[in-house]
């Protein structure tokens, strides 16, 4: 049987496809059982090194909870400011004003194009020489500037491809029925980009949240990665703690992702049309609504598009 995306396999391709998989298991199968070797042999799989996460709390409420609530508490304040402010220089960058378009783009391209541990590095130089924040503040803030900063110039290139990516006659059509500009981004062009966009900006969060570990590793922020080094040095157990921070880590991205799998569904799913249809004077009282008219009005101006797009 054809599929109308590829041939359908024949004796030949199957058995094929079954070699390389018993292949691929069996390397597998290698490349697992060399590792539990290799620990097993510097004695990393003893009891004695994971006894700390299997029996008592003390691991958990000394060292990996207060250090995963910093990691979350950077994370979503940086998410909270990066998210509108990228979503504004996006929309910046797309202005029929050069003196709006170009600013925004240099503010993007600057940010874009420094590494994130540069800009956190400079923060803590800024906020230790020109503020009054206390010494055991500054990499929090240090931190969430070179987040912020960042990753609003990466989300401001996402939602900026987001908005080119609708057809073109979308826009055209809502200056068609008398919205203005500032109408068509806000009530049709983002509504539609937001569920395109959706998945390269939980991309963009859970790096969010990676990068809060480079704070631990250069300012001495008390993230769940540095905590894991100090409870390392506690306890022992190198590869055992960061085993289970790692373990931590993917579950929480792997929940934010699920998230946004979900909201993106329902989203989705909102947008179906019902099959209804319209009337010419439905169609006009939309319109009238739209562009804070009455339909009348909302009439007359159809034939004034260019008057309507200023």
């Amino acid at each position: 049987m054809t599929s109308v995306l590829y041939d359908a396999q024949g004796p030949r391709a199957k058995r094929r496809n079954v070699l390389y998989t018993a292949v691929f298991l069996v390397v597998l199968a290698a490349l697992v059982w060399w590792v539990y070797k290799a620990l097993d042999d510097k004695d990393q799989l003893a009891w004695a090194l994971w006894k700390p996460f299997f029996s008592g709390t003390e691991a958990y409420s000394t060292y990996i909870w207060p250090g995963l609530r910093n990691t979350l508490k950077a994370a979503a304040l940086a998410m909270v400011i990066a998210l509108p402010l990228g979503a504004v220089l996006g929309i910046a960058r797309l202005s029929d004003h050069v003196w709006v378009r170009v600013p925004a783009a240099v503010v993007v391209e600057f940010f874009r194009a420094i590494p994130v541990l540069v800009l956190m590095i400079f923060g803590l130089a800024l906020f230790a020489q020109y503020t009054d924040v206390s010494s055991d503040d500054r990499p929090f803030y240090a931190v969430v500037t070179g987040l912020v900063l960042y990753n609003a110039s990466v989300l401001a290139e996402i939602v900026r491809a987001g908005i080119l990516a609708l057809p073109k006659g979308q826009s055209e059509a809502a200056m068609a029925i008398g919205l203005r500009k500032n109408q068509v981004m806000r009530l049709v062009l983002l509504p539609q980009a937001v569920t395109t966009m959706l998945p390269a900006i939980v991309s963009q969060l859970v790096v969010i949240v990676k990068d809060t570990a480079l704070g631990g590793a250069v300012l001495t922020f008390p993230e769940l990665l540095a905590s894991a080094n100090t409870m390392a040095g506690y306890y022992g157990n190198t590869i055992a703690s960061l085993a289970v921070v790692g373990v931590i880590f993917v579950i929480v991205n792997f929940s934010l992702t699920s998230f946004a799998s979900w909201l993106e569904g329902r989203l989705r799913r909102g947008k179906k049309s019902t099959g209804a249809v319209l009337g010419a004077q439905d169609v006009a009282d939309i319109a009238g609504t739209a562009a804070g008219a009455d339909p009348a009005g909302t009439a007359a101006g159809v034939g004034d598009v260019d008057g309507a797009r200023k």
